[in-house]
């Protein structure tokens, strides 16, 4: 089969002219599955999703903080094609998925499901039993960040009689290094799905959407950021996003001099461990308690600057408390994402006090980007500014070894080889850390990343380059050359 492009482009990046000769070559693919994935009648619908880069703001997200977010070079591109009416009464309405993987020796991984699974009574499943019914088989729970937005779609945009899908996902964005390869399968899957069935949403609605589909279908708990630079970002530029829920407050670009990559720490990292969601909780908890305070609603933690909360806050909230106790004195909190465990013990006031200070930190943080100041005073501000927020994560429980390792180094590195500021990214415990530095200082990343190799036995895998979120992409509509 060869295809021709009938709608979209490529616009020049490697990976989508790569990905489309993918597909013409399927038959001669050595995995059996994808030789046989698509039908010649019908149209293939492609989108394409980059991860991220937290540069700062991270899990303070979920508080409503501004984040500075930065949409890479690495992406995922998701080929999508219904079914035919002839396919629906034959086979039923099926979901087929083939995956490869970002890393090279991950073989493609192929799941299937009647779409009738997400309906009852010829309704769309509630999200709950469709949680269930993903996590009854762990090797399979990976499809839920795809055939989650034909749920999310069903139940909050009224898609109806989709008569099936095939699905081809090639990833670039490496799995576990908390760069949000989640986020970029989600949105793809999503943008694809929509252009396919006549849906037009809106890139903010789009990011909403597909964290929907994290929060209550997959059951990580993460914040909107990453879809939103998912599908919101712009080559080269910073996202500055309010997350209340999800306020954009611009792109700002980064200055010529400037550069900014991510090393892999080769410590996996997920964002639905025990630490985030443990920390997301007792930062909850500590906003139940200043608003019990306050008799009121200050909406978020981040609201609250630096100076109310040490003055007027910090003494009332403890350092921990069983859930148990805080379920029988506040009866909960406003957090839908997670549950508070009564038999265990949080941390409080420090979870609390991060997102308060992470967010007067990003706020500082944009300026700096925005200033007409001179490069060599604005650096040694921004990349303090990156190394409070490192040390704000560890205080929180949030560090590993690796991470650490990695900032130090770049402290130890330093300001004559051109490297100002490090901080872990994301949702922590692991995963990948943030580096700024002047645009020419790539050998002292090269020094960083051999030392690194030396002391932990793992090459870091560098992040550099940046490309465009989903909605600037679009979609590519391809259709057989001989029709």
């Amino acid at each position: 089969m060869v295809y021709r492009i009938v709608s979209g482009s490529a616009q020049g990046y490697p990976d989508a002219g790569e990905f489309i000769d993918s597909l013409n070559a399927l038959e001669l693919s050595p995995i059996p599955e994808a030789r046989t994935l698509f039908e010649k009648a019908s149209e293939v619908w492609v989108a394409r999703a980059p991860g991220r880069l937290d540069v700062m703001g991270g899990i303070a997200d979920y508080s409503g903080s501004l984040v500075l977010q930065l949409p890479i070079r690495e992406a995922t591109l998701v080929a999508l094609q219904l079914s035919t009416i002839r396919e629906h009464q034959e086979n039923g309405r099926m979901l087929r998925i083939v995956s490869f993987g970002a890393e090279a020796n991950h073989r493609a991984i192929n799941f299937e499901m009647p779409l009738s699974a997400l309906e009852h009574n010829g309704a769309p499943l509630e999200y709950a039993d469709a949680r269930r019914y993903f996590h009854r088989d762990r090797t399979t729970h990976w499809a839920a960040y795809v055939a989650g937005a034909f749920l999310v779609l069903m139940r909050e945009r009224g898609l109806k009689n989709c008569p099936g899908a095939r699905i081809l996902i090639s990833s670039k964005v490496p799995e576990g290094k908390g760069v949000s390869s989640s986020a970029a399968i989600e949105v793809a899957t999503m943008q694809a799905l929509a252009a396919a069935c006549g849906l037009r949403i809106a890139p903010r609605d789009m990011a909403l959407l597909c964290q929907k589909v994290e929060n209550s279908i997959v059951g990580a708990p993460c914040g909107v950021m990453d879809q939103m630079t998912s599908a919101y970002g712009e080559e080269n530029r910073l996202l500055a996003l309010l997350c209340q829920p999800a306020e954009l407050q611009g792109q700002i670009a980064l200055p010529d001099d400037i550069a900014v990559w991510g090393l892999d720490s080769g410590v996996r990292h997920s964002v639905s461990g025990a630490d985030y969601s443990s920390v997301r909780i007792g930062a909850f908890m500590g906003y139940r308690m200043i608003a019990e305070l306050d008799d009121g609603n200050r909406g978020y933690l981040a609201n609250i600057t630096p100076h109310e909360f040490e003055t007027k806050y910090k003494v009332h909230i403890p350092e921990r408390m069983s859930g148990k106790e805080f379920l029988n004195r506040y009866g909960g909190t406003t957090d839908h994402a997670t549950q508070i465990d009564p038999e265990k013990t949080y941390a409080v006031r420090i979870p609390a006090a991060h997102p308060v200070f992470e967010n007067d930190r990003v706020a500082r943080f944009s300026r700096l980007l925005s200033s007409s100041a001179p490069i060599a005073e604005r650096l040694p501000a921004l990349g303090q500014l990156m190394f409070e927020s490192h040390s704000s994560y560890s205080a929180c429980g949030l560090g590993s070894e690796g991470t650490d390792l990695l900032v130090q180094l770049v402290k130890t590195c330093g300001k004559p080889k051109g490297i100002f500021g490090a901080k872990i990214t994301g949702g922590g415990s692991g995963g990948t850390v943030a580096v700024i530095g002047m645009r020419g200082a790539g050998a002292a990343i090269e020094e960083i990343v051999q030392t690194y190799m030396l002391a932990r036995g793992h090459r870091p895998y560098v992040f550099s380059g940046s490309s465009p979120g989903a909605a600037a992409f679009g979609t590519i509509r391809l259709r057989l050359a001989n029709e």
